[in-house]
């Protein structure tokens, strides 16, 4: 999901639509960082309602998100460098798809 803000609602509408496009996420595990978003009562809720475990790492501890953090990092070095902004939310989206439809499938 895309959106020029950082609240719950855009990490509830990313958990649905990948709820909606596998089927079912239950029994998948959600590992993040304690986060507003992720410590939320709607979020846990949300979790609860597709069977989503939650976890989370400990506080200070960029080991427990290595995954997601060499990742970002990734992303930000190959596609963001040198680029101050995106003319527009769906350009920012697609040249985001395309990058990791090329680093999940020809890397």
């Amino acid at each position: 999901q895309v959106a020029d803000h950082m609240r719950v609602g855009l990490v509830e509408d990313a958990l649905r639509a990948a709820a909606r496009d596998r089927g079912t996420l239950a029994g998948a595990v959600f590992h993040s960082d304690h986060g507003s978003v992720y410590a939320s009562k709607a979020y846990a809720a949300l979790c609860e309602q597709l069977n989503i475990v939650q976890s989370m790492g400990a506080v200070g501890t960029s080991a427990d998100n290595s995954l997601a953090e060499s990742f970002n990092a990734t992303l930000k070095r190959e596609l963001l460098e040198g680029q101050a902004a995106f003319p527009d939310q769906a350009t920012a989206y697609r040249a985001v798809f395309r990058w990791a439809n090329r680093y999940n499938t020809r890397r």
